[in-house]
């Protein structure tokens, strides 16, 4: 396996430039306007509906999509992939019912949507569990994996440290710009990423073919992976049975089969879509319109990404399987699902490896300058405005948000440096949809009620997210040794260290469900209307036709796949 060639630098470089430079222009273009700290968060008005879809996408797909999600694919092949197709489900209710709600209210924050509608407690609470979520679980677990991918490209040693501190610099440089610099630079981070991304499934199943003797024929590559391993290429996993192999077990405790459908899925894909700044705030600048179509947009692209990041993972499983990527997929004799993208990505060709570096950085890149400028936004807005300095101007409150996106991440390359939070134990994708587990039935529910429900009250809310969060964790950690591994015989297995342990996406359903009941039974103490409760438009909701066509067409490509590959 060579390393970068020359071309492969150049292509980078050019890259870099291409994304700074305009990065830079945009900037420049509209100087007159940073001072506003809404336009600098935000970027009011500005964003057209492909740029926010763009950067949705840019956001969401970064380190843990391309290596964690793709090594969940050489674990446990397309199945992986629900994670995808439900989020453009997802994405058309958040289009439909969740972004007006929104926009009518004029919330610009996810905390600020806390204060309106319950109260000062409530927001104050969950910004700060926002902070350390972003910094701690996503701001560090995209620099380790993304590091971690490029280094194994450039040939591992001593690179890791200085990979990561540099993508934290470009991250801060893009950053550092605002919203307004993010969406647009994000246009050109996702057209890289699909490219690259397409560049590097084309390879993969190239090599497939061309192990088994079968030519540089793609299509015959794709046919010999649903050949050689047919488990791979269904979207439910099966319950295991009695006397199951532990790989079949872990299997399932990542995607629980059928009660996957029934419980965490949705919970995890409506409150990242929908509840979560750093995802909904690039839709908050823009009318109903622009934000619908660029969500709906951003639904599209999204079923895009199971060719680009699981087929890869699925042809490094084949291939090592079959005796190939040996070395690749256990740098140092440590073997690692996670190593798999990285192990096709060795193998491209000249020309090809740069195209793929800079579609993986601009997945790394985008995804931090997203997540740091949402940090910014809550604690600029909902803690130093409100709590520090009432009369903050606006240009102290941008300069601010700036010194914020420098701290933020630089706290972050601090506990990645030496992995101090354990990404590396446990499959990065699965790391953070388990650790985000934690906090989302509660602040899901109190979300959906909040909008929903107009008796919801604050009392209700605070209840919500303790209950959410304890019961989490016991459904997590406890509910087996509390009340016998019997008690849970449909869902419980023995994992890979012998402790019974039921699957998180179960134990987000179940938490979610109890919190629901809970914050009912307590709203139904107080009043009939809560006087904080949002009006309620149907004007809101209804749609325009190409906003409905954009909605069939998605959820008839979702049912095809559904319908082939169940």
């Amino acid at each position: 396996m060579e390393k970068f060639a020359t071309v492969d630098y150049l292509i980078f470089i050019i890259y870099f430039f291409v994304v700074a430079g305009y990065g830079y222009w945009i900037y420049r273009k509209k100087t007159s306007n940073t001072s506003s700290s809404k336009d600098y968060f935000l970027a009011e008005g500005s964003l057209t509906w492909w740029a926010i879809g763009a950067s949705l996408i840019a956001s969401n797909i970064s380190a843990e999509q391309f290596i964690g999600m793709s090594g969940n694919g050489f674990e446990v092949g397309i199945a992986v992939a629900a994670y995808e197709l439900i989020a453009a489900v997802a994405l058309i209710i958040v289009a439909v019912w969740f972004i007006p709600v929104y926009l009518k209210n004029k919330i610009f924050t996810m905390p600020q949507f806390l204060n309106n509608r319950y109260n000062e407690t409530t927001s104050l609470i969950m910004a700060i569990f926002w902070l350390f979520l972003y910094v701690f679980v996503n701001l560090t677990s995209i620099l380790y994996l993304g590091a971690i991918a490029i280094s194994s490209m450039a040939g591992g040693g001593d690179s890791f440290h200085m990979i990561m501190v540099a993508l934290a610099v470009f991250a801060v440089i893009i950053t550092l710009g605002g919203m307004r610099v993010i969406g647009f630079t994000d246009v050109i981070q996702v057209v890289v990423l699909i490219i690259g991304g397409v560049a590097t499934t084309y390879v993969a199943l190239t090599m497939v073919s061309e192990h088994f003797g079968l030519g540089q024929d793609v299509l015959a590559g794709f046919n010999k992976l649903m050949e050689d391993s047919p488990n791979h290429f269904n979207l439910i996993v099966d319950k295991p049975g009695p006397g199951a192999s532990q790989e079949d077990v872990n299997k399932y405790l990542m995607l629980p089969g059928i009660g996957m459908y029934l419980a965490g899925i949705w919970i995890v894909n409506l409150n990242y879509w929908g509840c979560n700044q750093y995802i909904t705030q690039r839709a908050l600048g823009a009318d109903l319109k622009t934000a619908r179509t660029g969500i709906l947009f951003a639904g599209f692209l999204k079923l895009l990404m199971p060719i680009i990041v699981m087929l890869p993972g699925i042809a490094a499983y084949v291939l090592y399987k079959n005796g190939a990527l040996q070395q690749e997929m256990a740098p140092g004799g440590v073997f690692h699902a996670d190593n798999a993208y990285s192990a096709i990505l060795g193998h491209l060709p000249n020309g090809m490896k740069g195209l793929a570096l800079a579609a993986l950085t601009a997945a790394i890149v985008a995804g931090l300058a997203g997540k740091a400028n949402s940090i910014a936004t809550i604690f600029t807005l909902d803690i130093f405005k409100k709590y520090i300095d009432k009369e903050a101007s606006e240009s102290k409150m941008v300069w601010i948000g700036k010194i914020t996106i420098v701290v933020s991440i630089l706290i972050a390359v601090l506990f990645t440096w030496s992995d101090t939070l354990g990404i590396g134990g446990a499959g990065g994708f699965t790391f953070i949809q388990k650790y985000t587990g934690f906090i989302s039935p509660g602040v899901f529910s109190m979300f959906l009620l909040g909008m929903f429900w107009k008796r919801t009250t604050g009392s209700a809310a605070i209840t919500g997210l303790i209950t959410g969060f304890v019961l989490s964790i016991f459904f997590n950690e406890f509910a087996t040794k509390v009340f016998g591994n019997e008690t849970w015989i449909y869902t419980a297995y023995l994992n890979k260290n012998g402790v019974y342990e039921i699957p998180f996406q179960i134990c987000m359903g179940l938490a979610f469900a109890f919190t629901m009941i809970a914050m009912i039974s307590v709203s139904l103490l107080g009043p009939k209307i809560n006087p904080k409760a949002f009006v309620l438009d149907k004007t809101m909701f209804k749609l325009e036709p190409s906003v409905i066509a954009m909605i069939v067409l998605t959820l008839l490509l979702v049912t095809v796949v559904y319908v082939r590959f169940w």
